[in-house]
């Protein structure tokens, strides 16, 4: 998959790419107590990542991968 915005209340609160949308689904069912931490009774959606969002995201896995790590280890950014 490519690089997906999570959004709470549809503001931005991290990108990830998941490797197909039953792990996106397993993110965001366990990933709720992070994604939810400011806004509990917030409305979690997502959608692909914007040019800004996607900079970011590409800016990250570069630095990931400088110190050694492998793409495929590299899930995402918080916002």
């Amino acid at each position: 998959m490519l690089p997906t915005t999570i959004l709470i209340d549809e503001a931005p609160r991290c990108v990830v790419r998941p490797t197909d949308n039953k792990d996106l689904q397993r993110f965001l069912r366990n990933g709720k107590s992070f994604l939810l931490a400011e806004k509990p009774g917030g409305v979690i959606s997502h959608r692909m990542a914007e040019p800004a969002e996607m900079d970011k995201w590409s800016t990250a896995l570069s630095l990931h991968k400088a110190w050694g790590g492998a793409e495929e280890e590299f899930f995402g950014i918080p916002l």
